[in-house]
């Protein structure tokens, strides 16, 4: 891997790793220039690049091997902190990604197939049945029950590009004060509900959700809280069979709390 990117980047650059699960992102420096250098990103980059989302792509190159190797601008900024997911800034710049066109027609060419979520529902239930979770675990049985009970509010939705995995570490704050979206490898076609209720439940105090789907500019009569829970709830139990999968008994545990407290939050305030 090494050798492909020094042989892309030429003589004189010192390439450290970036970090991250995969291994394949680096750091190359060079006479006081510094590039995030990534292995087979998606084509979808030049496109959030274009829209000033993701620091800006600097070049692309098409090794011997097939590979493809991505050049951004390395920033310096700083990662936003979990107080700082309340702000204007970061409303503002998940309604532009909800409101791209230009997103969504890409995304669309690469293949992406929006997910109803009929669809999403019907997956999620034949694994935990695959998994013999269900009728072993009262709140996978309750969630279930809830998603199908709320699944009405969810349909016929306009479905937009989500990023899937909105976390303060995957937002960078510039020194200039722009703000830029990263990790787009989970991205999706889906209910931008399913977005912003990670924000909401993650870093907002409950009292606060309506002060910040104003900034966002969410309306009073989408179903909003219904949709953000169901999406919630989906989520959870996604993690809860993955953390299964793995073998990780005590990430499964927090996973059922997490679906105890959903659970409960959604019997008190929407089905009461």
């Amino acid at each position: 891997m090494l050798e492909w990117l020094e042989r892309a980047l030429g003589d004189g650059w010192k390439l450290t790793p970036a970090g991250g699960l995969t291994g394949e992102a680096f750091i190359a420096e060079k006479d006081n220039k510094k590039l995030f250098l990534k292995r087979n990103s998606s084509p979808f980059l030049a496109v959030l690049s274009a829209e000033g989302i993701v620091p800006k792509l600097v070049w692309t190159k098409r090794m011997e091997n097939g590979d493809v190797i991505t050049a951004q601008e390395w920033l310096e900024g700083r990662d936003l902190k979990p107080s700082d997911m309340k702000s204007q800034k970061v409303a503002d710049l998940l309604h532009k990604i909800h409101h791209s066109t230009e997103l969504l027609d890409m995304l669309m060419r690469l293949g992406v197939t929006p997910l109803t979520s009929d669809a999403m529902f019907h997956l999620i239930k034949q694994r935990l049945y695959i998994m013999q979770v269900v009728g072993k675990y009262e709140e996978v049985d309750r969630s279930l029950h809830y998603l199908d009970i709320l699944l009405p509010k969810t349909r016929n939705k306009k479905l937009v590009v989500c990023h899937n995995d909105l976390n303060h570490n995957n937002l960078i704050m510039s020194r200039d004060g722009n703000l830029y979206l990263i990790d787009w490898d989970n991205a999706t076609i889906a209910d931008p509900a399913s977005d912003y209720g990670l924000i909401l439940k993650g870093y907002i105090f409950r009292e606060q959700w309506n002060d910040w789907l104003n900034k966002y500019g969410v309306e009073e009569d989408e179903d909003i809280l219904e949709r953000m829970y169901w999406y919630l709830l989906h989520d959870s139990l996604q993690y809860l069979c993955f953390h299964l999968d793995r073998k990780e008994p005590i990430k499964a545990m927090e996973r059922l709390k997490e679906l105890q407290d959903l659970n409960d939050q959604i019997a008190s305030t929407i089905l009461n």
